[in-house]
């Protein structure tokens, strides 16, 4: 198993949305869009809060891209 890399751009990037309490976009390979807020991340998985505070964990793998929300 490998160390979490928090020195690659894209891991200080999802930090600062998290830290920031950003509103993303996740767009899913499965076409989904989710909308919320970034609650933590690690080396499989991404955690979104919707809405309504309910948090939905998403594997790395299923995310076509990440934005921020304008």
């Amino acid at each position: 198993m490998s160390e979490f890399e928090t020195t690659l751009p894209s891991t200080r990037q999802v930090q600062t949305l998290i830290v920031e309490k950003t509103e993303v976009e996740l767009k899913l390979v499965t076409d989904d869009l989710l909308v919320g807020k970034i609650r933590w991340q690690d080396d499989y998985c991404i955690c979104l809060n919707d809405h309504y505070d309910q948090p939905t964990i998403v594997w790395r793998q299923a995310i076509v891209y990440l934005k921020p929300k304008p």
